[in-house]
């Protein structure tokens, strides 16, 4: 009996841990990922949170489509060159040294498995699987110290939520739950993504 069991165990494949290696293939696999998003700042000054809605569309090769559309329109354009806004004149470059530039650029390399990215600037601590896994992420720079104590990325085939923990105390999380991924980009995306 014991021989047999050692057998079974020697020709069978072994399980393979889900990793940091595997998820970041994953987020990395789809060349668009679109989607609604739900935005929640708490602030500790305020009982409620603030709220924001909109769309966004992530390209694997050309960044982020930020839309909020609830309670104010506003679109920006998040890429590895920086943030822009869209003004009546057109997409405008955006000062990229305050939190929400750091916060912007840290979400476009969540959302891309950008490993290599997250690893210059964080501790990354990935528990769960392939379809139910959450990551956190600790910063060790000290500029992101300054902002962030913590971030915690929960998730299955795409990102569902992002809860970013400021050390004053304030979080802010995107909700992103039915994300899809996609082939490619429409026309209108792809004008909006590709200077």
């Amino acid at each position: 009996m014991f021989k047999a069991a050692s057998l079974l165990l020697l020709t069978s494949p072994l399980a393979h841990a889900f990793d940091l290696a595997d998820l970041s293939a994953q987020l990395a696999k789809p060349a668009v990922v679109r989607g609604p998003f739900v935005q929640e700042k708490h602030l500790r000054a305020l009982p409620t949170p603030l709220t924001s809605q909109g769309q966004f569309t992530l390209s694997r090769d050309h960044g982020l489509l930020w839309l909020p559309q609830k309670p104010l329109k506003q679109d920006y354009r998040i890429a590895d060159s920086g943030i822009a806004r869209r003004t009546p004149e057109g997409w405008q470059q955006q000062p990229g040294q305050d939190v929400a530039a750091q916060q912007s650029r840290l979400f476009l390399a969540v959302l891309k498995g950008d490993r290599s990215g997250l690893e210059r600037d964080f501790e990354l601590k990935l528990s769960g699987e392939q379809d139910a896994w959450q990551l956190q992420l600790t910063p060790h720079s000290l500029l992101l110290k300054q902002i962030f104590s913590a971030i915690r990325i929960d998730g299955g085939a795409l990102v569902e939520r992002i809860e970013l923990i400021e050390t004053q105390g304030d979080r802010t999380v995107l909700k992103m739950p039915q994300s899809q991924a996609g082939d490619a980009l429409t026309a209108q995306e792809r004008a909006d993504l590709v200077p």
